[in-house]
C-alpha cells in the first residue's frame, strides 16, 4: 500500500507539472521526503502530510482515503491480518474485559484509551491512532455493515476511563445502540465470577463464506487463531460467556444506572476520608486509634504471637 500511495503521488505531481522540490516547498516538507514517499522507503506518511498532499495536487482527498491502509502496514502481521479478517466479517462478536471495544468507542474515550501504555512519540501520533480506529467504525453504517454482538464485563462500565465527563459520553453511545438492530450489548456482571477469558479480550470473526476466525489481546499481545478446532473452542467460551451475561435490555438497564450514578458525582471516599471512616468506626466499637495504617495496642498488653 506505500508503494500503491507513492505511486499515486508521482502520477499525480507529474500531471500537476510540479517537482519534487515544488511539491516539497507547497507541503512543507523537503524534496527528499516526496522522494521517500514515491519509491516507498523511509518513515511512512503521516496522516497530516498526505492532507497537505491532497490539497497541493488537487486530488479530493484520494490520497486521505488510502492513508489508512498504508497506516495499516505499520502494525504487527498478526494484528494486520486480523483487521483485514474484521474488514470482510458479516458478523463480530466480542467479549471485552477492561475497556469498550473499538468499534464502540467515542473520540474522546479512544483518546484516552491510546494514550496509555503506547509508544507514541508525538501528539501526532496519538490523533492519526484515533483518526485510525474512528475510520473502522465507519463500516457499522454501511449496507454490507456487519452484526455485532458485544459483552462487557462490568469492570468496564465502573472505570472512569477519560474522566467522569468522558466516561458519561461513552455510556450514552452504548445506550443508544438500543436503536441500532444489528449491534447487541450485554453486560456481564460480577457476581458471575471467574470464567473462562478473564484478563483479556476475545473477538469471533464470522466471514462471508460461513468459515470464522478467533482473535485473544492482552495488554501488549494479540494472537489471530485459524485452526478450525481451536476457533471452535473459542466460540464455545464465547456462548458461555453470552449465556452468563445479563440479558440485552437488563445489561442497558445497568449502564443506564452507572451513568446515572457518574451524573451525580458518585464516587469513592479518598483515602484521608477511608482513614477517618475507619477510626471513628474503631472509636465506637471501643477500639483503639489507627497509626501506621494498624489498630493501637492498649497499653500493659503484649500482643499474640
Amino acid at each position: 500500500m506505500a508503494a500503491l500511495f507513492g505511486a499515486r503521488v508521482r502520477r499525480l505531481r507529474t500531471a500537476a507539472g510540479l517537482t519534487q522540490a515544488e511539491l516539497g516547498d507547497r507541503t512543507h516538507v523537503v524534496s527528499t521526503r516526496i522522494t521517500q514517499i514515491e519509491r516507498a522507503s523511509g518513515a511512512k506518511p503521516t496522516l497530516e502530510l498526505a492532507r497537505a498532499l491532497d490539497v497541493a495536487l488537487g486530488a479530493e482527498d484520494l490520497l486521505v482515503e488510502l492513508w489508512p491502509y498504508v497506516y495499516r502496514e505499520a502494525f504487527p502481521d498478526w494484528s494486520r491480518k486480523f483487521m483485514e479478517h474484521a474488514e470482510r466479517a458479516v458478523a463480530v462478536r466480542q467479549y471485552a474485559a477492561h475497556v469498550v471495544p473499538g468499534l464502540l468507542q467515542t473520540e474522546d474515550y479512544a483518546r484516552a484509551v491510546l494514550r496509555v501504555g503506547r509508544t507514541l512519540g508525538s501528539e501526532e501520533q496519538l490523533e492519526e491512532r484515533v483518526t485510525f480506529r474512528l475510520g473502522r467504525q465507519e463500516r457499522l453504517g454501511m449496507p454490507d455493515r456487519p452484526e455485532l454482538w458485544v459483552v462487557l464485563d462490568e469492570a468496564v462500565l465502573r472505570r472512569p476511563v477519560g474522566g467522569q465527563g468522558v466516561m458519561h459520553e461513552q455510556l450514552e453511545r452504548l445506550l443508544r445502540t438500543r436503536a441500532e438492530p444489528h449491534i447487541t450489548v450485554q453486560v456481564l456482571p460480577f457476581d458471575q465470577g471467574e470464567h473462562e477469558v478473564m484478563g483479556g479480550s476475545l473477538t469471533v470473526l464470522t466471514m462471508p463464506d460461513g468459515s470464522e476466525v478467533a482473535y485473544t489481546e492482552g495488554a501488549h499481545h494479540g494472537q489471530l487463531i485459524e485452526d478450525p478446532d481451536g476457533v471452535r473452542s473459542f466460540a464455545l467460551t464465547y456462548d458461555r460467556l453470552r449465556a452468563a451475561a445479563l440479558p440485552p435490555l437488563m445489561s442497558l438497564d445497568m449502564i443506564r444506572s452507572v451513568r446515572e450514578d457518574n451524573h451525580r458525582g458518585a464516587k469513592l471516599p479518598s483515602r484521608s476520608e477511608r482513614r477517618r471512616l475507619a477510626q471513628e468506626q474503631l472509636q465506637q466499637s471501643g477500639g483503639g486509634r489507627l497509626r501506621g495504617g494498624g489498630r493501637q495496642v492498649p497499653r500493659g498488653r503484649r500482643p499474640r504471637p
